[in-house]
Formats: C-alpha cells, structure tokens, sequence
C-alpha cells in the first residue's frame, strides 16, 4: 500500500461555544431556585389551598408552613437576583435579539406542525419558533409570579401592587396559574430533553460540534 493508498487519521471534531458561561451558571441557578420554590409554594398552598386539592406531601419542601415560607422567600431573592443578572446580559449582550427575535407566526404555525409530526429539526445553538415562543412566555410568567408574590407576600405595604391584580385574591390565582404555566415549560422542556438529548450536553460544556454551523448560520439567515 502505498503512502497515497493510506487512509487519511480521524480528524478531531471542533467545537464552538454555543453557551456562554453566563447564560450556563443562570440557567443552572434559575432551574435550582424555581425547583425550591415551586415545591415550598406547593407547601404554603397546602396550608389554605385555593381549589378542591392538594399537593402530596412528598412534592412539597419546608416540612411546615414558617418553614415552606423560609425557603419560598430565600429562593425568591436567589431568582430575582439571578434574573437580574440574565436580563442585564441578554439585553446587552444581544442575547435576547439574536435567540429569541423574529417570532413570526408562519414560522411558529411550521414549526408546531413539525413538532407535532416529530418533524422537528434541531440545530445546536439555533432555537426555532417553538422554542422562542416558549422563552419568551417562561420570562414574561417570571416576571408576573414575582410581581404576584410580593402583592401576597406585602399586601398592605405593596397594596397599588394588590389593587393592579384586583385584590389579594386575584393576586393569589394568577400567582398560582403564573406558577403552572411555568411548571408546564419546565415540563416540556425536560421532554425535548429526553426527545433530543443531544442538547443536555451543551448546556453544561457550552460548546457543540463546528460542523454544525453552517447549517445553523443558514437557519438564523432564513429566520
């Protein structure tokens, strides 16, 4: 064999960074805080809940309610701080603008037909209409149960606050549907997850494969 007849060594896969450390550390932050105030919130509902039911005791975090509060109010900071910290970045940065804008509703109504036929293409790095759609919600439901919270938490102190809800009561049900709607991303998040695993690894390493880009270039250009 001669040395042309050879066959060329593996070349080692480039990677490129998809994640940027900041958007990593948030997202890891963001997923502990919101899993310790959902279950110390599923707690506190226990305690006067609003409907016909209640949450098992094994879903719920505190042990008791001045406990369920402890750790509801101290995960609330770790989110609002943590939030802060993302926001600021993904404005400056042009996080926001590059990942979550356009949203158009041709590409969204596409988009849903392919998830619901698992047609769905996956680009590391790229997020199609779906995901945008989703982001976009999940931060405006942040902002809403936070804004909700405090109406509860400080009624008379935050009572304009209150009044915006339309009492403290209302402020209650639409902190409870805000939370849903996130336990709802939460969980359709984690089934894409399972669906394309592939996108676990990223999010913690922050990098992906190069020969991916240009294919993902080409699907930013057509957004």
């Amino acid at each position: 064999m001669t040395p042309a007849d050879q066959p060329l060594p593996p070349q080692p896969v480039r990677r490129r960074i998809i994640h940027p450390l900041l958007v990593r550390a948030t997202h890891w932050i963001n997923a502990f805080a919101m899993v310790c105030m959902v279950m110390s919130g599923w707690a506190i509902y226990n305690a006067s809940p609003l409907f016909g039911f209640d949450f098992p005791r094994w879903a719920t975090l505190g042990g008791w309610l001045g406990g369920a509060i402890a750790w509801h109010l101290a995960a609330m900071w770790l989110l609002v701080a943590n939030g802060l910290i993302y926001l600021c970045y993904g404005l400056s940065a042009g996080h926001f603008r590059r990942h979550f804008l356009p949203l158009r509703l041709r590409d969204l109504l596409r988009d849903i037909k392919d998830a619901l036929t698992f047609k769905l293409a996956h680009q590391a790095g790229v997020y199609n209409a779906v995901q945008r759609l989703m982001y976009i919600v999940v931060l405006l439901l942040g902002v809403l149960v936070v804004a909700s919270g405090l109406s509860i938490w400080k009624p008379v102190q935050l009572d304009s606050l209150v009044d915006l809800f339309g009492g403290y009561d209302t402020a209650r049900r639409v902190h409870f549907a805000a939370m849903a709607g996130i336990v709802a991303f939460v969980a359709v998040h984690l089934a894409l997850v399972l669906i394309v695993p592939s996108t676990l690894l990223p999010m913690l390493t922050g990098r992906a494969p190069r020969h991916s880009r240009k294919n993902a270039s080409e699907q930013e250009q057509q957004a």
